[in-house]
């Protein structure tokens, strides 16, 4: 993979690559899903509580990786084995394999594939009754011969194992390899030479293979995509451009949804019935209710309700509550604030750390100024207050139900319930400036209609431009 994140942490459809085939195991029915990993146990964050982990304390082969799980087999257990790079491997795929060893009664059944194209992975040898007799590994100059080169029925790496019979061969296994390793296939030799079976469960599915690169990620990435939107279609969902939407693994969206072109829905979204979402909307680890719109904007963490209308060009952040048939309009953001039922924030603002009532009307430019410079301070709006727009709240501060501001406003002090706050410098008009800084600039000295003269300083930024006595009305 050529990078410093271990390859089966890499992400396919918002999924990491080994958490794919331990879904697949779960749904499957599996019992117990034991994931053979490194010293480092590189993958315990992630994985949770339900999986057990066994650990290969050198990496000597496939056979070596079973092995160290070893404890973990009963001896009448029916194991199945798979490898944790394959993440389109589907449940279905492991349940018939399990049912087609059940039915052998033999030692193992291998899954195997036929592909136009075989290079890179171990090749199936039959035996003249059509069972198999063993797999060439094909990693190495040597460990194949150009005959065995030729076949193109290949192993996937999945087996169904009889759990005794397995368990005795690994003490078996030699590494009589160019590579050195213990290698899983060599244990269906030495089961044949136990007088065991071993048979083949042929698969159709090509695309469950594994990654070995970068460029089989996106090819796997491709494959489970199509898969999730048809799921999803399937279902009663309009995707209206399946080829420039993406979808993860885990979002949930419900029956008459549309999916707008150029929309992104991640993590643990849940889209309900009835809404729509984009075009250009990128959707993070939100719950968005029934018949709500998104529109061109961008939620990360958020709880929008019914109805509620977002965008263009909306910010939610993580804590964001929109509560029903409330609006966050363009260019509005909102972080961790409660915007109340029928609430509308229609442009041009940033509400953070702030809880609103119903029905409420918040205009433009309003701005809740929240962090004091060590901590965040909350802002309270009343129901069916009505915010005039250019209205600023220094936090913490307390707005009544049915309360009005002025448009322009600073407001620093609490507005008790149906109250006007209003928090400006008084307007003055200066008759004639205009043509004094004309004179001015020309070097004529002028006067005003009392014969004194106009001080040259006069200006928008004078003191004598500036002064309008008490500083709030």
């Amino acid at each position: 993979m050529r990078s410093a994140t271990p390859k089966l942490l890499h992400e396919v459809c918002g999924r990491a690559i080994i958490a794919w085939p331990v879904a697949a195991a779960r749904e499957a029915g599996a019992g117990k899903v034991v994931v053979v990993e490194g010293p480092d146990r590189p993958l315990q964050s992630l994985l949770d509580g339900k999986v057990t982990v066994a650990v290969q304390e050198q990496p000597r082969g496939t056979a070596d990786a079973v092995k160290s799980a070893a404890e973990h087999i009963g001896g009448a257990d029916t194991v199945i084995v798979l490898n944790g790079d394959h993440p389109l491997i589907r449940a279905e795929t492991l349940a018939g394999l399990a049912e087609a060893h059940a039915r052998s009664g033999a030692a193992a059944t291998l899954a195997t594939a036929v592909l136009d194209d075989p290079s890179g992975y171990g090749r199936v040898v039959r035996a003249p009754d059509g069972t198999v007799e063993r797999v060439v590994e094909t990693k190495a100059p040597g460990d194949a011969s150009e005959l065995e080169l030729r076949i193109r029925e290949i192993s996937t790496g999945i087996y169904a194992f009889e759990g005794r019979a397995l368990i005795g061969a690994l003490e078996e296994v030699t590494p009589h390899n160019a590579q050195g390793e213990f290698y899983l296939p060599d244990v269906l030799p030495i089961m044949r030479a136990h007088e065991r079976s071993v048979r083949a469960h042929e698969i159709h599915d090509a695309s469950e293979l594994g990654i070995n690169d970068r460029v089989g990620l996106a090819k796997v990435r491709a494959v489970a995509q199509r898969r999730i939107h048809e799921q999803h279609m399937l279902a009663g969902v309009t995707i209206v451009d399946p080829a420039t939407t993406v979808i993860d693994v885990d979002v949930r969206i419900g029956p008459d949804a549309v999916i707008a072109p150029f929309s992104s829905l991640h993590g643990a979204t849940e889209i309900g019935v009835g809404s729509s979402i984009g075009p250009l909307s990128t959707v993070i680890d939100t719950r968005i209710g029934d018949r709500a719109t998104v529109v061109h904007s961008y939620l990360k963490g958020a709880d929008v309700g019914d109805r509620v209308s977002v965008g263009p060009f909306a910010y939610l952040r993580p804590g964001a509550v929109l509560r029903e048939g409330s609006k966050a309009g363009t260019f509005v953001e909102i972080k961790n604030s409660d915007i109340g039922p029928g609430t509308k924030v229609p442009h041009l603002s940033y509400i953070g750390d702030t809880d609103i009532g119903e029905r409420t009307n918040i205009g433009a430019g309003t701005i809740t100024a929240n962090y004091d410079g060590e901590n965040k301070n909350r802002t309270s709006i009343g129901a069916g207050a009505f915010v005039s727009v250019d209205t600023m709240f220094v936090a913490p501060v307390r707005v009544g139900d049915g309360a009005y501001t002025g448009a322009g406003s600073v407001i620093t002090d609490d507005v008790p319930p149906g109250a006007l706050g209003i928090a400006r410098a008084r307007q003055k008009n200066l008759e004639g400036y205009v043509e004094r800084r004309k004179q001015r600039d020309s070097g004529v000295q002028a006067a005003d209609g009392d014969g004194k003269n106009v001080p040259e300083s006069t200006g928008p930024g004078s003191s004598e431009a500036t002064e309008s006595g008490p500083s709030h009305e």
